[in-house]
């Protein structure tokens, strides 16, 4: 696997470190905010194929494993895994401005008491916590495996590296997630296998459809930054 020479300039590097941190923005509030919607479910019928029942917490969720495939390819394996640690911390910090507003009293003019409050964040400790178990063990397994099939195809097969990490990684991270909420007691064993399928195959579905927008941001950077195929940024210089 190829790795950048000094033919990029120091503007191309400013200009790859923006880019990084504008999609760890997004990869983070991705996060974040799909721990914060994960109680509310919803149905879907899918072209009367398959009927979702899924969580609104898996809509932005996806997202993540499209951006750390996107760095994985342009930035490298090590800049991937410190934006899944970026995230982590992000979460965290969330959740302890969470318990912080849950600890005030609400006036008695406030459109949201503390009932309310408490309904719709008193499980974001169990939820944030399940899922970064789950988003933990699933998004540094999808990053060794998309560099494994990286290495394999010597950076050819863009499609095979990006599907077959996720695919594994998102159903590690459903089981996981699921097992963890079940035990806590927030949704009722009787609901996981239905929960474990539909999710999964949303996961799936949503993978495959953002192969085409991965191929068209990958040849952007190519590109912009004049990258052979299986080339990376080196931005630690």
């Amino acid at each position: 696997m190829n790795q950048a020479t000094p033919k990029h300039s120091l503007k191309d590097l400013q200009t790859a470190y923006r880019i990084y941190f504008t999609l760890g923005a997004l990869f983070i509030c991705a996060l974040v905010v799909s721990n914060l919607i994960f109680q509310k479910f919803f149905s879907w019928d899918f072209f009367g194929i398959y009927t979702f029942e899924i969580s609104v917490g898996l809509l932005p969720y996806p997202i993540t494993f499209l951006i750390t495939d996107l760095i994985s390819e342009i930035y490298g394996k090590k800049k991937a895994n410190q934006m899944v640690t970026t995230g982590i911390f992000a979460s965290f910090f969330s959740l302890l401005i969470i318990y912080v507003g849950n600890a005030t009293t609400a006036t008695s003019w406030s459109p949201v008491n503390d009932a309310l409050f408490s309904k719709v964040f008193g499980a974001t400790a169990i939820a944030v916590f399940a899922s970064m178990t789950a988003y933990l063990l699933a998004q540094y397994v999808d990053i060794h495996l998309y560099h494994f099939w990286k290495k394999l195809t010597k950076g050819k097969h863009l499609w095979l590296r990006n599907n077959f990490s996720t695919f594994l990684s998102q159903f590690i991270d459903t089981a996981a997630v699921l097992l963890l909420l079940c035990s806590f007691g927030e949704i009722d064993w009787s609901r996981f296998g239905g929960l474990l399928v539909g999710g999964f195959l949303f996961k799936v579905l949503i993978a495959a459809l953002d192969t085409p927008f991965l191929y068209l941001g990958v040849y952007v950077f190519r590109k912009k930054f004049n990258l052979s195929e299986g080339e990376e940024l080196q931005l630690d210089v």
